[in-house]
Parts: C-alpha cells; structure tokens; sequence
C-alpha cells in the first residue's frame, strides 16, 4: 500500500532565479499536478534570457505556478496564470500575495480554453504544460493564435506532442522523464 508523502518539503517548488531566488513556492494537491522540474525550468529560462523586463506571460496551465511565478521573479512585466481547479488557484493567489506581486501577477479561476475565448490582451510569452491528458490541442492552437504578440515564444510541455500549427516553429527542444519539451517561435504569415 502506498503511503503519502508527509515530508516538509512535498508539495512545494523553488524559485530558482530573479529577485525571488530560491524562496518556496507552496501548493495544494491536484490530480494530474506535476510541476515542471528545477532542471527544466533552469534550461527553459536560459532559452528565454534570464531577465524577462517588459514581457507579458501567460501561463495557460498554472497548476503550482512554477513558471508564471519564475517569470514574475525575472522581472516580466505582467503575467496572467490560468487555472481551472478552484482550490489550486486559491493556492496561487495566496502565493500571489506573499510574495508581494499582486500588481504584476493577476490569476484567472477557469479553463484555458474558455480564458483565449474572452481574452483581450496578447502575450510575447506562453507557457503551456497541461496535464498529460489533455486532447484539446487543435481547438487551443486556434484561440492562441490571435493571443501572441508578432515574435512570441510559447514554451510547450507533454508527454508527446500534438500536431503543431504552421505558424508556430520549434526552435529549442528537450526531454526529461516523461516529459517533452520545447520552445517555440511565432511566426505570423
């Protein structure tokens, strides 16, 4: 029988650079919830540049923030995490607030799908680590599209990769466990 994981440390990741380096972030549990590993994250931002001043992320997929709140470490200038289990975004907003950064990060309780439907506002960074299950690439890719800044740079994370859309190139690529990474360019015709 599997016994949980009572240790102080489960359920929390670290900042690992910017001005927020190495402080905790903590989270609820969540089905499917696997946060992208410090090795990743530590390759993904050196993709990015490690100062991301004057960059709008969206991360699609917040989960336990990992990679919206890195951003937000990293001087972006506005960042948006999207999450659809309810307790997980209260887990963030309270991340949110403790690390003082109500003003630079918003989170948005709901779907990813349903967020690039009423959406605005476009993005030079996105970041999209789903859970492993998910199946609605196509119709993701298509109310993405109208959300990217010209040059944007979306960072996806799955267990294989969907079909990708012609106006988004592969330009850094990885793998770790389970997992598939990559960083992709888009490219507007």
């Amino acid at each position: 029988m599997k016994t949980p994981n009572n240790s102080k440390h489960s359920n929390q990741v670290r900042i690992i650079g910017g001005e927020h380096r190495g402080r905790k972030i903590k989270f609820a549990s969540a089905e499917g919830l696997r946060p992208t590993a410090d090795s990743v994250r530590e390759r993904l931002f050196n993709w990015l540049g490690q100062d991301l001043a004057g960059q709008t992320v969206l991360d699609l997929f917040a989960g336990s923030g990992a990679l919206g709140l890195e951003a937000a470490s990293r001087h972006a200038v506005k960042v948006v995490l999207v999450e659809r289990n309810r307790r997980t975004a209260a887990s963030l907003q309270q991340q949110v607030r403790e690390f003082g950064l109500p003003e630079k990060v918003s989170v948005h309780t709901g779907g990813a799908l349903d967020y690039l439907a009423a959406a605005q506002e476009q993005f030079s960074v996105v970041f999209l680590d789903p859970p492993f299950a998910w199946q609605e690439w196509a119709r993701l890719f298509a109310r993405l599209q109208p959300r990217l800044q010209a040059g944007a740079r979306v960072y996806i994370e799955a267990g294989e990769f969907p079909p990708l859309p012609e106006y988004l190139a592969v330009r850094k690529e990885g793998r770790s466990g389970l997992s598939r990474y990559a960083l992709l360019a888009y490219e507007p015709e």
